[in-house]
């Protein structure tokens, strides 16, 4: 009898976020391997209607991706159930909400209460277990894949009329919040395009902090080398991510392996990238992306790829290599079947 699964998402999964392309890719391949799976997202179900819907699917597993959106509601159905909850880590609840003051109790009585606890990478495991130690045994790291099969076009030349045919095109692919910094790169790059007219800045993703896409929008009014061009359906990324030289991440953190810098070296593109734990999981200073400390450090590493297209060839091709190698659709899905057969081999319904 096959696996019934729920999964519990704070976001719905055509906003685009890293968190719905996670579940989306996730969803997909478990699907793909007869497990009979469907997704609940608080975005657009009320938390009563959600239990009511859950509830009558019967699941034999409950699978919360966010610990603090949306682990409480799933470890209360989970309980009501009487099924195993799993929570995936992605991001800020590991790196922020685990931490906070006011949210602390609440996601480490999540944790505490989930049958398995998913994280992307081994230094995300660390920091878990150092704050939870007794909880080390039920961690398992399963790091993210990448599944661009999506064939929609993205029209750069209407996003963006007027574009240098000699562009050098950088692109900040993320959801507009603080924890993404995406003003960051700005005053970086004002001196380098005064020298390198050919640099372009394009930003895209959804906005997720109102204040934060408030002064992001206010300082791009006086750059006209840069540019914000909306929300990007995940169907359009591998053409969006076609038209960049660089792909850029700004992050204070990130869950282990943000999807767009495996997305960018999935498509064979170079990445300049936060000196963070995170993106350390991915890119290897030098040799499958740049890694900055700074502004200081970004500046001069974004210079060295606007002026080196040899440069740029071959971090990408050593980016594409290793994520090729590495972080298969296939492994990932494995990983999540053995998971879910371990803590539910008995499917309730």
């Amino acid at each position: 009898m096959p696996v019934r699964a729920a999964l519990l998402t704070p976001f719905a999964l055509t906003s685009a976020t890293g968190n719905s392309v996670t579940v989306s890719r996730i969803a997909r391949g478990l699907g793909a391997r007869e497990v009979d799976v469907r997704v609940w997202d608080r975005a657009t179900n009320t938390d009563a209607a959600l239990e009511r819907e859950v509830d009558a699917f019967a699941p034999g597993i409950v699978h919360a991706f966010h610990a603090w959106r949306v682990g409480p509601l799933a470890l209360r159905i989970a309980r009501q159930r009487e099924v195993p909850l799993a929570v995936t880590l992605t991001g800020t609840d590991a790196n922020h909400d685990l931490f906070d003051p006011e949210r602390a109790v609440v996601v480490r009585r999540v944790l505490e209460g989930a049958a398995r606890i998913v994280v992307f990478d081994g230094g995300i495991a660390d920091r878990v277990a150092a704050a939870l130690p007794d909880l080390r045994a039920r961690i398992v790291t399963i790091p993210q894949s990448v599944d661009l099969r999506g064939a929609v076009p993205f029209d750069l030349r209407t996003a963006w009329p007027g574009l240098p045919a000699d562009r050098v095109l950088f692109a900040f692919v993320a959801g507009l919040r603080p924890v993404k910094r995406p003003r960051f790169p700005l005053a970086a790059l004002d001196a380098l395009v005064a020298r390198e007219p050919r640099l372009r800045l394009l930003y895209a993703g959804p906005v997720l902090d109102d204040d934060e896409a408030a002064a992001l929008f206010s300082e791009l009014s006086s750059r006209p080398w840069a540019r914000y061009v909306g929300v990007v359906p995940h169907e359009a990324m591998a053409s969006l991510l076609s038209e960049a030289a660089v792909v850029l991440n700004c992050s204070l953190s990130e869950g282990g392996m943000a999807n767009a810098v495996l997305e960018a070296q999935a498509c064979g593109r170079a990445v300049l990238a936060a000196d963070i734990a995170g993106n350390r999981s991915l890119v290897e200073h030098d040799v499958t992306g740049f890694l900055f400390r700074d502004s200081a450090e970004f500046g001069a590493l974004a210079e060295r790829l606007v002026r080196d297209e040899g440069l740029r060839a071959r971090l990408a091709a050593a980016g594409h290599a290793r994520t090729t190698e590495r972080f298969p659709l296939r492994r990932e899905i494995d990983a999540y079947l053995a998971l879910y057969d371990t803590v539910a081999p008995v499917v309730k319904r």
